[in-house]
């Protein structure tokens, strides 16, 4: 028998999204591939994780917004439990500066709820073939946003804070900083940036997704 008439090995998929009927979608398209198999559905991040642990899938197509356990921690433990699974996000985030926290965080693919059932499939043979991959609209979106200014993790959080409302006390004291030091990364935040008041900081915040309720890293 030549490899060509080899059959296909059968491939695990475990879909974790808090709404039933992105689910159901998702498992519909994947149900068009070749020897694919959705070995189970999580509707949480603990079923997710738990699922990941107990069936080690090739592929764990995963929401950023889910209950119990953030889109992150999914992900860290999805890493933990099975490094061999390769972890896409199927989000309904547009905000680029998200998406290229997540590409940053090594996650191997993105693909947005708005995206066309074609494109979703096209995504889901990328990742269950071993290619990292992302949509043709994050594509878009990262491109549009330009190269990111190099902000360190620290600025980053003190963005958020000073984003959602903290004063510099509060700030300080959420991070366990002093309010001087707070100062200062705010200074250099607004000098990164190329701004020159909150009210433009906000703006940038904003644009990168920081200041949503749901944002999961």
């Amino acid at each position: 028998m030549t490899d060509k008439d080899q059959p296909h090995a059968i491939r695990r998929a475990v879909i974790a999204d808090d709404h039933a009927i992105v689910r159901g979608a998702t498992r519909q398209i994947m149900n068009e591939l070749p020897a694919v198999d959705v070995v189970a559905e999580a509707a949480d991040g603990i079923e997710a994780i738990a699922a990941v642990k107990k069936h080690r899938p090739d592929l764990l197509v995963l929401d950023t917004a889910m209950l119990l356990a953030r889109g992150v921690e999914v992900f860290a433990d999805a890493r933990r439990w099975s490094p061999e699974t390769r972890v896409a996000l199927l989000t309904g985030f547009n905000a680029a500066g998200v998406l290229a926290d997540w590409l940053d965080a090594g996650v191997d693919g993105l693909l947005l709820k708005s995206d066309p059932p074609e494109q979703m499939k096209a995504c889901f043979e990328s990742w269950l073939g071993g290619s990292n991959f992302v949509s043709k609209e994050v594509a878009v979106l990262l491109k549009a946003a330009g190269p990111r200014p190099d902000l360190t993790h620290r600025e980053r959080e003190v963005l958020t804070l000073i984003a959602s409302g903290n004063a510099n006390t509060a700030i300080a004291d959420r991070l366990s900083i002093s309010p001087k030091t707070v100062e200062k990364h705010r200074a250099s935040l607004m000098a990164k940036l190329q701004v020159h008041s909150v009210a433009e900081l906000l703006v940038y915040a904003l644009k990168e997704g920081l200041l949503d309720e749901h944002r999961q890293l």
